[in-house]
Formats: C-alpha cells, structure tokens, sequence
C-alpha cells in the first residue's frame, strides 16, 4: 500500500506524528472533528492543551496563534483576565465531536461507482469460471493439488484479467475440516491436499481498477452425504431469502439478519459470524458504516447505492465448511404501496459466479427458490460467457448455468 501512495504523493507519517500534527493544528486555533469512538483520549487531550496554551496570547479562540502575538493595540492592562478566559474557553471551540461524513458518502455509491463495480464482478466471473473448471478436471483428473498451490491458482486467474491490481484480501481456500475455520489461511507447511471425496471452501476477491470483488463458494468434487447436501441448501435458502428481501428505507441491517439464518434455526443450526459486511468501490474488502449481523449495536440504516456481501454459512468442526457469498448493492423497489409515503428498497446482484447445483437437495427448495436459482444462473451466462475465449471454459460455464426442473406431483 505504501509505495503507490508515495507514487501519487502521498506521504504516510509514522503514528506517532498524529499527536504532534494534532497540538500543532489545535495551536494555530483550527477546529477538529472528532469521532469519540475512533479517536483516542490522549490525542483529544493534547490538542485541547494546545489551545488553551494558544488563547493565553489572546482571547479569540479563532485567531491563530502567530496572528495575536503580533495582535496591535492589545489590552494586557489585565493579564489575569486573559489567562481566566483562555482556561473557560469551552472544549468545543477546538473539538467538535461526531460521526465523520465520509465514510457515509464512500458506503453510497454513486451510479459511475455502481457501473465499475459490476465491470469488476463481471471480469471477475470470468476468472472465476476459469478456475473453477480447471480445478474440476483436475481433480477428475487425479491431479493432486494443495491448499496453497490453488489459493496462489485463485490469483493466476485474476490476474489475467484486465485491470487487475491485488487480491482484495488472502485467499481462503479449505479441505474439509479446513473450510470449517472461519478466516483460515493456508501454509506451504500445513496445507491440505483436495481429492475426489473433497468438501472445498474457497473465499476469494480482486482489486481491479474499476471495483473490488469478493466471492466464496463451496464445491464437493465427489458425492456429498445427506447431511451436506441438507446444510448446504439450508445456507443456499437463506442466501436466497436475504437476496429477494424487500424492506423499508433505512431499515438497519440488525433487522435483516434473520432472513439469512431462519433456514438454518429451524434446524437447530447456526453460523458465528456477521452476514453481511460493507464493501468499497476499488477500495477496502471490508468498509462500513453499514452491515447485516446479529450485533444490534450499528444503528447505520440501509440507503440505495450501498453495496455488502450476502454469505450465511454453516461451519461443523471438524468436518467442513459452507459458505455461499455475493455481493449486492441496494435499489428503490417498486412496490404498489407506499406506507407512510416511505420508500422500500431492494438488493440487486454483483457477483456472477454459478453455486454448484450438486450440493443442493432440491426437495427442500420452494418454485420461488428454484425460479432464483434458474435466474441468477442465466444471468450468470447471458453476462459472463460472451467474455469466455476458453472453449473449454466456455462448455464448463453452459453445464454449470443449466437451468434446472423441478417436478411437483400432488396426491390427493
């Protein structure tokens, strides 16, 4: 990160400096906004010192310190009064505490951030395609390949796409028990190897000069137990149910949450981690203000233009990992009413990458589910094959796409 920031000029002070810059801004009479919770005491503390020590030159706050040493026809018949008023000039004249504005105006998109953003998922789902069949025939092949080798595959295939930068963040690729670890990232040294019977996590994303992806997917390249197949189409429903929701404007994403996990609770199953996080536009993986997770302490309210993920999961120790994530960003719905003169939002995809249809039981899934399904995946083909050069890409995307049929027989 350092060094294209020096390359635009941009100079990255050691943290230590920020107390000095502090007291030395706060002596010269500026005002500094300050968020309470990010900002730490001591450095509050420093830059109100720093301008009381200013105000014992004068009594107007706001002028700089330079300007009332050299202040003419300056009263100092009192200088017991000037010290009295510099000490009771309130702490608010040199800090103003609050939220900063931009992280706000970074979470909302604008249509040209929007526009890039798909640019990137679609570049994405090209590399993605290409690694995902070539992992495929590999194992089909007998080919053995380690944890590390394909995470470092993952990247290859990224970086083949244009505009490709960096990673968004490390590779997490895990083999059975592995996928179970919620951040785990591979070693040379313990890496796990995938073969024909594998359960396999991968949680991946790019930077590219037009946006930033972040993608995970689980694939079973042999055939997957009962129970698998019943967790994995427990996650995939919620994913789905988070994926069509409709909600009021500004609904926080506490209130989301449980569309994620109610196929999994009905189950007596869970996750232990958020179901939605924030994401920048060519920038930072991971960005707030806002988010979907349990933890009811965000009050951010969810606005268009926004962009997180959407990836509940399921993790059995020891055994193996789930997790289906696609990133979404937020639209005004079209809904025939309008409570309140309220606007409803909705979410929109980003991402377009097939989820494997073996692993899915689809006795369990609804014709509204099935219907997501079929339309996301001929999204998914009509988007990203016409990017594919690789012929044998290109067949690998058609079968991954294939719509499916579900038959319903009723017996009366």
């Amino acid at each position: 990160v350092a060094a294209p920031l020096r390359d635009a000029g941009v100079e990255v002070k050691p943290y230590e400096a920020c107390e000095a810059d502090m007291r030395g801004a706060a002596a010269n009479g500026a005002r500094l906004w300050v968020d309470p919770d990010k900002v730490s005491a001591s450095l509050v503390a420093a830059a109100e010192e720093a301008a009381a020590a200013g105000l014992l030159v004068g009594s107007d706050p706001a002028e700089p310190r330079a300007g009332k040493a050299a202040k003419k026809n300056e009263d100092t018949s009192a200088p017991e009064a000037a010290a009295a008023a510099a000490a009771a000039a309130p702490a608010a004249k040199t800090i103003k505490e609050g939220v900063s504005p931009i992280p706000m105006a970074k979470a909302i998109k604008n249509p040209t951030e929007l526009a890039g953003m798909l640019e990137a998922h679609l570049r994405d789902g090209v590399a993605m395609a290409s690694f995902w069949c070539w992992l495929d025939r590999a194992v089909a092949a007998g080919e053995v390949h380690d944890e590390y080798a394909i995470g470092e595959k993952v990247s290859a295939f990224r970086a083949a796409q244009a505009g490709f930068n960096e990673e968004s963040f490390a590779t997490i690729a895990g083999e059975g028990p592995h996928g179970a670890i919620i951040h785990y990232r591979a070693s040379k040294a313990g890496a796990r190897t995938v073969h024909a019977d594998s359960m396999f996590l991968c949680d991946s994303g790019g930077q590219y000069d037009c946006g930033t992806t972040d993608v995970t997917r689980t694939h079973h390249f042999g055939t997957p137990t009962a129970f698998q197949r019943e967790a994995y189409t427990r996650v995939l429903r919620g994913h789905i149910a988070l994926s069509l929701v409709v909600f009021p404007a500004e609904t926080t994403g506490f209130v989301l949450d449980a569309f994620a996990r109610q196929y999994l609770w009905e189950a007596g199953l869970d996750y232990r981690h958020g179901t939605g996080h924030g994401v920048g536009a060519a920038l930072n993986v991971h960005e707030g203000p806002q988010s979907i997770s349990p933890r009811f302490g965000n009050p951010t309210g969810l606005r268009p233009g926004m962009v997180l993920s959407n990836e509940p999961g399921y993790y059995k120790d020891g055994g193996f990992g789930i997790r289906i994530e696609n990133l979404q960003f937020i639209v005004e719905a079209d809904t025939p009413y309008r409570f309140g003169d309220k606007p409803f939002l909705k979410f929109e995809v980003l991402t377009h990458i097939p989820i494997q249809k073996k692993l899915i039981d689809f006795t369990m899934l609804t014709a509204v589910e099935v219907r997501w399904l079929n339309e996301y995946h001929q999204a998914v083909w009509d988007k990203v094959s016409p990017r594919v050069q690789d012929d044998e890409v290109k067949a690998w995307l058609k079968e991954a796409t294939k719509p499916v049929e579900v038959r319903t027989v009723v017996v009366v």
